[in-house]
């Protein structure tokens, strides 16, 4: 595979449009997926049923664990 030892992805601004279609992706490829947004919506809510961790809010304390993190261009 070509994430090689790439296991858990945080992102941030997971909320997003096309983010939160690359998470859901992610999750059916068995990623650990964690994510944060500014707030909770229906997608974030359907996330999380799918298996994501999201945080409200943004924090360096949720990306210590992540393997790879990445950062919507919506975020200043």
């Amino acid at each position: 595979m070509m994430f090689g030892k790439t296991r858990h992805i945080h992102i941030v601004g997971i909320g997003g449009a096309g983010l939160s279609g690359i998470a859901e992706i992610l999750l059916k490829l068995e990623f650990k997926v964690s994510g944060s947004d500014l707030r909770s919506t229906e997608v974030t809510d359907h996330l999380v049923e799918i298996g994501a961790d999201i945080y409200t809010g943004h924090s360096g304390n949720q990306i210590k664990n992540a393997d790879v993190v990445v950062v919507s261009p919506a975020i200043p």
